[in-house]
Parts: structure tokens; C-alpha cells; sequence
């Protein structure tokens, strides 16, 4: 099978997945309401539904744990540090209270990141600003508020459903300097030099062509442009048994390089200044199939606690669940285009 065929079915998949977790908000009215009111299904993660979305299912994500887990022990994801800071939003991990203080659910329980690139991207009032897989809209209506009515904000995702979803939550939160456009982060549909930061959370490690990506962004920033960035990044590289399944790509694992490759990628694009300026190594880590969804938690004994499917991937892969634990970092990057 070609390169790009195979590129397609992961665009594919990982485009069904997150259109899943969209349309549970898009097509129920009575959800995304604000605090209190109507239940949400959610509270998402970066790779997916959260336990509450998935609490009839026992489905989980690779960053969150799963309904039995958050309900019994208090273990850790690698995205966050326990299943108690998951029960009060999904966002609240990664983002002050300030910060999400007037979102409705709808943008904070669909918060699919693993970090808070706002938090690193020094911006100014008037700014534009570019963030890459931009989903329900959170980052892009925190960063509107730092560049205020002067600046812009134009959030980029290729899920339809999102795009709606997040048009819709500007609308309701009246976010009146930020766009949301569908397209592909390999192929961005903006001008030369026309944006002066791009953002991206939890989002570049499912392209399956990082080097367009870092290349696109290179494109589309100004010269003495940054990047700021958060994602997953792995120690050393994993199986291809792993890496050729396409629910592990839509799960922010199969798609997640080594560190080191990650950002010589991001200086072969042309970027200077590279600096990660945190790590977040797990402590525990889910394995989430987007369809099924069958989920690996591995708890801080290094236990697992459910799906035997998960266990079997792994043990074909000659992976122990702690080794894959340890292997997983967050990370935040930042990076800037030559002046």
C-alpha cells in the first residue's frame, strides 16, 4: 500500500473519532448548556471521550482513565495527575480557573489537549494567531482574549463536525475575533507569512506528515514568528505492530515520535530557538481504541487494570504496560521562525 493511501486511512480514522466526540454536543441540544444544568456526556481529553462520556461503556482515552478506574482508585493519566482532577472538567488540568471561569461545557468538556500552549506563547495585544487542530475552540477563545478585538484567531481543523461545533460555541460566547476554517495542517489554506504565532495542542502527533506540517507553519509565520506547541512525544520509538494500528493513531500513540526526532523535524523546517520548556513524563497511560473503545490503564503499581484486548496489543508488541507508561511524555515546545 502507497504512503499516501496509507496517510488517508489514519487522516480517516482519526477524522471519525473526533467527529464522534463533536457530534455528541453538535446533535443534542440539551447538552453544552451552561454549568449545572443538563448533564454533559464528556469531560474529553487529548486522544478523546472522557469517563463520563464513556461511563455506560467503561470506555476511556489515553489521557484520561476510565469509568471504573476515575470511580475506584485514584490513578494518574499521562495527561493529567489523577482521576480526581478529571471529575471537575476536562479542561481543569491544564487551565486556571480564570481562565475557564465564563466557558460554557461545551468548550471546556470537549477540551481534547494535553497542556495549555497559551501558557508559553507570550502573546500580545494585536497579534494574529494560527492553532492547528483547533477542535472545540478553548484555546483559540483564551488566546482571543490576550490579543483582543485588535488581533485575531483563526482556529484550523479538518472535522467538519468540530468546525461546527466550534462556530456554534463562538457564537454562544460571542467571540466575535476569532474564524474557525476547515482544512489539513499539512496543507494550510492561509497566505505566506500571514500569521504571527501558531498554537497546537495534542494535535501534530496525529499527522502522519510532520514535516509538512512544521514546513506549513514555517510558511505561514512571519519572519520573527513563534510557535508554541504541547504534545505527546515518546522515548526511543514503538513496535510497528503498534504503529501500523489505525485506533492507535486516532489515540495519540501510534503517531507520537521520539523526542529527538520531533524536533529535529521542527528545526528542519527552518525554526531557530527550539526550546522544550516542560516535560511531562506519566506516572500512568491509557491505550484508547477509537472504535472500540478498548482501553489499557496502566495504575501506578503498574497494573492493568481492564481490557484484555489492550493487553493482548501490547504483549504482541513485547511491550509491558509500565514500559509504555514510561516511554510517554507531554511536552511543550516552543520555537521561532528566523527574524
Amino acid at each position: 500500500m502507497s504512503d499516501i493511501a496509507t496517510d488517508e486511512r489514519i487522516k480517516h480514522a482519526v477524522r471519525q473519532a473526533y467527529g464522534n466526540i463533536a457530534r455528541r454536543f453538535v446533535e443534542e441540544p440539551a447538552l453544552g448548556t451552561s454549568r449545572g444544568q443538563a448533564e454533559a456526556p464528556t469531560q474529553a481529553t487529548c486522544c478523546g471521550p472522557s469517563a463520563a462520556a464513556a461511563k455506560d461503556t467503561a470506555q476511556a482515552t489515553c489521557c484520561g482513565p476510565s469509568a471504573a478506574a476515575a470511580k475506584d482508585t485514584a490513578q494518574a493519566t499521562c495527561c493529567s495527575p489523577s482521576a480526581a482532577a478529571v471529575e471537575a472538567t476536562g479542561a481543569a488540568r491544564f487551565y486556571s480557573v480564570g481562565e475557564l471561569a465564563d466557558l460554557p461545557d461545551s468548550v471546556t468538556e470537549i477540551s481534547l489537549g494535553c497542556g495549555n500552549p497559551t501558557a508559553i506563547a507570550e502573546l500580545q495585544p494585536g497579534e494574529a494567531v494560527l492553532d492547528l487542530g483547533s477542535g472545540g475552540g478553548i484555546d483559540c477563545f483564551l488566546v482571543a482574549k490576550q490579543v483582543g478585538p485588535e488581533g485575531k484567531v483563526i482556529g484550523l481543523d479538518m472535522t467538519p463536525d468540530m468546525i461546527k461545533l466550534a462556530r456554534r460555541n463562538a457564537k454562544k460566547i460571542g467571540a466575535t475575533n476569532v474564524e474557525f476554517r476547515y482544512g489539513e495542517m499539512e496543507d494550510i489554506p492561509l497566505p505566506d507569512e500571514s500569521m504571527d504565532v501558531i498554537i497546537s495542542n495534542c494535535v501534530i502527533n496525529l499527522s502522519p506528515d510532520k514535516d509538512a506540517v512544521f514546513g506549513e507553519a514555517y510558511r505561514v509565520l512571519r519572519p520573527g514568528g513563534r510557535m508554541s506547541v504541547s504534545d505527546i512525544v515518546v522515548d526511543g520509538d514503538l513496535p510497528q505492530s503498534i504503529r501500523s494500528r489505525l485506533d492507535a493513531w486516532a489515540g495519540c500513540i501510534a503517531g507520537a515520535l521520539d523526542e529527538a526526532v520531533y524536533l529535529d523535524k521542527i528545526r528542519a523546517a527552518g525554526f531557530e530557538g527550539i526550546e522544550v520548556q516542560s516535560r511531562n513524563h506519566p506516572t500512568a497511560s491509557q491505550v484508547a481504541e477509537a472504535e472500540g473503545i478498548q482501553t489499557l490503564v496502566v495504575g501506578t503499581d503498574g497494573q492493568v487494570a481492564e481490557s484484555e484486548e489492550a493487553q493482548a496489543l501490547l504483549a504482541e508488541a513485547g511491550v509491558s504496560p509500565a514500559d509504555l507508561a514510561n516511554r510517554i511524555a507531554s511536552i511543550k515546545v516552543k520555537a521561532y521562525k528566523p527574524a
